[in-house]
């Protein structure tokens, strides 16, 4: 199990998420919210990824999209080795503080698939296992 890093990982000396939003954050056991990534301006829902403060503090100080990689223990900007960048246009806290909304400007693929989308593969079947009458396969 990959935890976040206490006290919010190794970002610039002595930078820290300021204490206004960090106090309004909810927080799961291991440190971190998740994060809802939408593109902004049709509102796809790209992909879920995961945040402690530092990722979010450098998210918000540097416009790039950055997540803490539970599988890997250690954070990552969006295409930083792929090419497929998320430009940050602005983040959300939801009403209860323990999910974010980041919403990009997604260069190329957001799946790690190669997919547009992480939710590319298919509707799931509602009531008694058919699909929902005018339900329509994504594009």
């Amino acid at each position: 199990m990959s935890i976040s890093p206490a006290g919010g990982g190794a970002g610039t000396a002595g930078a820290r998420l300021a204490p206004e939003i960090a106090a309004r954050l909810k927080r799961n056991p291991d440190g971190l919210l998740p994060a809802v990534v939408q593109q902004h301006d049709t509102k796809e829902v790209l992909m879920l990824a995961w945040m402690d403060d530092e990722a979010l503090r450098r998210t918000l100080d540097t416009g790039s999209a950055t997540y803490w990689s539970r599988s890997r223990g250690e954070y990552w900007v969006k295409g930083a080795t792929s090419g497929n960048v998320q430009r940050v246009v602005g983040v959300a806290l939801d009403c209860d503080g323990d999910t974010l909304l980041v919403r990009v400007d997604q260069t190329g693929a957001a799946c790690h698939t190669g997919d547009h989308t992480c939710f590319d593969a298919g509707e799931l079947p509602l009531g008694g296992g058919t699909a929902p009458a005018g339900a329509r396969e994504p594009a």
